[in-house]
């Protein structure tokens, strides 16, 4: 999956294609038209309204789609600390450092197959160092699955 680009209108359609639930009651569901749901289809934005509705109808978080994406392509400062940290609000702060399994996955096959050295890792995606080689030693799998592949 491309996280750099994300195409959430055919991220739904492909999770509406695997669930299998009928058309019938997605309109129910999102009260909309076959017609507006194949427009959502279409669409690279959607409605953060709508996406939590199809989140919920279709039992996936289509938001850590985003996450991760902000994770992997809207660093931290150099000097360590997010600019939300610098400007006191009254939103909720996040962690950054919530990495999921495909994250993982797609920076260990980056270091596994060459496309990128652990200290361009560190310094593109800003992945402590001492991570990224617990997630070697952690995630052998990964390195053997690569392996067997080339």
């Amino acid at each position: 999956m491309d996280l750099k680009n994300i195409h959430i209108g055919a991220l739904i359609k492909q999770k509406v294609g695997e669930s299998g639930i009928d058309t019938a009651r997605i309109c129910n569901f999102l009260q909309c038209t076959e017609q507006e749901i194949e427009e959502m289809f279409a669409s690279r934005g959607i409605n953060t309204e709508i996406i939590l509705r199809w989140s919920k109808l279709l039992k996936y978080d289509f938001f850590r789609l985003y996450t991760q994406h902000l994770i992997l392509f809207a660093p931290a400062d150099k000097d360590g600390t997010d600019l939300l940290k610098k400007n006191y609000t009254g939103l909720p702060q996040f962690r950054k450092n919530i990495y999921t399994r495909e994250v993982i996955a797609f920076i260990l096959e980056l270091v596994h197959t060459g496309k990128k050295t652990k200290f361009e890792i560190i310094e593109e995606y800003h992945i402590p160092k001492t991570t990224l080689y617990k997630w070697i030693q952690k995630y052998p799998e990964f390195s053997v699955q690569k392996q067997t592949e080339i």
